[in-house]
């Protein structure tokens, strides 16, 4: 899956808990009628890849969706979804998706005898 937008905001790199796991977000605006803040989490070595990024910037993030399950002590039973990124990329800012680039230019050809252009039947 893929979310793609401006970039609105890019968190500090956050160390959790005594094992070194290692967490960093990012708020992506989407641009369209309704648009939405979505907030995605690099964790581990993929938080390195929003140093190259600016808030502001257009860019497409490849995400996975996770789910979790947790059972507080009173036995209560809750649920946790997080937006995970693992690719950030920069999109050039109002270009349409899936636009091809123009044609390369050629050169016309030189070597054609002055008789072939006379080809045509009409």
């Amino acid at each position: 899956m893929e979310v793609q937008g401006k970039i609105k905001m890019i968190g500090e790199t956050e160390t959790v808990g005594n094992n070194g796991f290692r967490k960093r977000d990012v708020v992506v605006t989407t641009e369209e009628q309704y648009p939405q803040h979505i907030s995605v989490q690099f964790v581990q070595d993929k938080t390195d890849l929003l140093n190259n990024y600016q808030v502001g910037q257009d860019v497409k993030v490849s995400i996975n969706l996770r789910g979790r399950e947790w059972t507080s002590p009173q036995g209560e039973t809750k649920y946790f979804n997080t937006i995970q990124g693992w690719r950030i990329e920069s999109v050039q800012a109002n270009a349409p998706q899936g636009q091809t680039p123009p044609p390369q230019a050629f050169e016309p050809a030189t070597d054609l005898n002055e008789e072939d252009h006379d080809d045509l039947p009409f």
